[in-house]
């Protein structure tokens, strides 16, 4: 029986480098024995998403996501929440500015083609996916990080020119700038080993050791042991939060005492005390998710993908 892939692609994506490399991509799925074909998405709200689903359930074999994390975001959307017969293989081709899951996945960043010829390698390895389950009965799905507190645009704020140019000093100074204006949240947290009930600065649910283009903030993932990595930073004085952002970015945070750190299946977050009737969202994969209480879930080896 012939096997099939669809190229679902973001023609926008990475200076609208996917247009021009689609034929040779198609060519390399076809050496790896796949009959291929290929969608552009559209303006239209879940694009990638909707047509992941569907070829999903006509039964292709393999989905190939190309695009930046939320074109990615969207395709594992598209396919997580069908029964295990219905869910196809997944590729990754990066066409966006930080690629956190093709960074995870030590997919090249830098050449959609190369991307695309990982394939041919045939190694494949079950992943992790998230769900976040929303009070409003709503439900999204992740790959890479889940993030809410004021200090949660610190892992998206900063342009990937600045980073480029600066590394860590652009963390740091986008932190500066960022700390007048920090607010405390009140939250109940729910997690395997435990309850935290107070304030927090910002609460970060990883699935990857790559978060904003760097891969020390959770310095212990593992990408299918159905755990997620807990950061919970506590308020402290400005000063002390700089310090705290500057051992995060090389990895030495997790020891701090103003950081709760731990491994966990699930998570249960609400607002309580004075922020209990707030309105807070949640970032899910860099795009806004939906707004608390939200509840995770880690669905262990829920998607095959191909890896470098």
């Amino acid at each position: 029986m012939t096997k099939r892939a669809r190229l679902i692609y973001n023609p926008v994506s990475g200076h609208e480098q996917m247009p021009k490399n689609v034929s040779d991509i198609l060519d390399i799925l076809e050496q790896a024995g796949y009959e291929a074909s290929a969608f552009r998405t559209t303006q239209a709200p879940l694009s990638a998403q909707n047509e992941a689903t569907r070829v999903a359930k006509d039964g292709f074999s393999l989905v190939v996501a190309a695009g930046g994390d939320g074109t990615i975001n969207e395709v594992v959307s598209g396919i997580a929440f069908l029964p295990k017969e219905e869910r196809p293989r997944m590729a990754i081709i990066p066409a966006g500015t930080t690629n956190d899951y093709a960074r995870a996945l030590k997919i090249p960043r830098d050449d959609v083609v190369a991307a695309a010829k990982v394939i041919l390698k045939d190694k494949v390895q079950k992943m992790d996916v998230g769900r976040a389950d929303f009070g409003d009965g709503s439900q999204k799905y992740f790959v890479n990080i889940a993030a809410a507190g004021s200090l949660a645009e610190l892992t998206y704020g900063v342009s990937s020119d600045v980073k480029s140019a600066l590394g860590y000093a652009a963390y740091l100074i986008k932190g500066a700038e960022m700390l007048p204006n920090l607010s405390e949240c009140e939250m109940r947290l729910t997690f395997d080993k435990g309850v935290y009930e107070g304030k927090l600065s910002l609460l970060l649910l990883g699935m990857t050791n790559s978060i904003g283009g760097f891969e020390k903030i959770m310095p212990n993932a593992e990408l299918s042991d159905g755990l997620f990595q807990l950061i919970v930073v506590k308020p402290s004085d400005p000063g002390n939060l700089l310090r705290l952002m500057a051992l995060a970015l090389n990895g030495k945070h997790v020891d701090d005492p103003n950081i709760i750190y731990t491994k966990t299946t699930s998570l249960k977050a609400e607002l309580i005390g004075h922020n209990r009737d707030d309105k807070l969202s949640v970032n899910l994969d860099g795009e806004e998710g939906g707004m608390f209480p939200v509840t995770f879930e880690n669905l262990r080896e829920r998607i095959e993908f191909y890896v470098g």
